[in-house]
């Protein structure tokens, strides 16, 4: 088969390489498309994975090639699927409680063992979601981030009439504008410095769309809310320069999520450690997208947001390219030369 095979940083290689053997607990799922994260651009460009060589990719759709020997489960060879990526271990005390993204000893597809940036991979059946053939490949593809989305907003505990501010506009931030709306958001205010993202978000339900190196964003913030600040402010940009302003945007009681991750260090001013203080705010973070019964909730209802038309995929999805073609695009997309929002690679052809 086919395959991206990451040797070292900044070192993936298109290569011709035997199909991977499944054990007795995993189904061979022939690959149609995987999204490039944002981690794989670090992971491939930066920092490596945790073993090399090893084949990326952890967002991903595809159909059911083989099943173990005397399989009697749900699934039938054919079956088209979306794939948790996580393996948890079950046994640790954030497992035991149904928290599989917490997880103390787990592996994990794309980083930890092979991924699906190639043509076939191994996927434990306990991983795979059943996706009906009225979805797209390309659109179940866009599950693991949606998923990972909305296992924020769960966090965080969106409610109606919420005012909600959005600081970043890519694939998790657009996502949060939609869950948002879905959950009752009566206001959401979006920030992104791209202009072609702005108006992404204002077509995904953004109220307010504003150019923060342009706009006055407390002002319009204040405006927007009668002067309190906004219910909830969610950071999905990874930018040290948002992460550290999010307490100046909410208001009284008010929460803050983070779903960005952190690339340097934060450093919260006195005056705005103060405001956490005296506003009594509430930040939570989020990570990864799992919860019980296993692979969770958030994975089920994006789903059927998708399929309700409640949740649009598509105008995400930026770029569609090869497999031979990676290796130049994500030089590309890691060196800011490419304009991207989500990026789907078809292993098909």
């Amino acid at each position: 088969m086919r395959a991206a095979v990451l040797y070292a940083p900044g070192d993936l290689r298109i290569e011709e390489i035997s199909i991977p053997e499944t054990k007795p607990d995993e189904a061979l799922v022939k690959v149609n498309y995987v999204g490039i994260c944002g981690s794989d651009l670090d992971r491939i460009m930066k920092t490596g994975a945790h073993k090399m060589p090893l084949i990326p990719g952890h967002e991903f759709s595809g159909e059911i090639f083989s099943l173990p020997e005397n399989y009697k489960g749900e699934f039938k060879i054919g079956d088209h699927v979306a794939c948790a990526p996580i393996l948890p271990c079950r046994i640790c005390p954030a497992c035991q409680s149904g928290n599989f993204g917490l997880c103390e000893n787990y592996d994990y597809i794309g980083s930890r063992r092979n991924g699906a940036m190639a043509e076939f991979v191994c996927v434990p059946v306990l991983n795979l979601l059943r996706i009906p053939n009225d979805i797209k490949f390309h659109e179940s593809a866009m599950l693991e981030p949606s998923a990972v989305t909305l296992h924020g907003m769960k966090i965080i505990e969106v409610s109606a009439g919420d005012r909600v501010l959005v600081l970043g506009c890519g694939t998790i931030g657009l996502l949060a504008i939609q869950f948002a709306k879905i959950m009752g958001a009566t206001t959401v205010i979006a920030s992104d410095i791209s202009e072609d993202k702005r108006k992404l978000a204002f077509e995904l339900g953004a109220d307010i769309a504003l150019d923060p190196s342009k706009d006055d964003l407390n002002e319009i913030v204040m405006d927007s809310t009668n002067n309190l600040g906004c219910d909830i402010v969610i950071e999905t940009a990874g930018s040290p320069f948002t992460q550290k302003e999010t307490p100046l945007y909410a208001r009284f009681k008010g929460k803050i999520l983070l779903l960005g991750t952190a690339h340097k260090d934060i450093v919260f001013s006195a005056d705005v450690y103060e405001k956490i203080l005296r506003k009594e705010l509430c930040i939570k973070g989020s990570w990864n997208s799992f919860s019980a019964p296993f692979p969770g909730g958030e994975w089920r209802a994006s789903l059927e947001y998708h399929r309700s038309k409640k949740l649009r995929l598509m105008p995400l999805v930026s770029d569609i390219i090869t497999l031979e073609t990676l290796p130049e695009i994500i030089y590309g997309m890691s060196k800011g030369e490419i304009k991207y929002t989500k990026v789907l690679v078809d292993c098909r052809i």
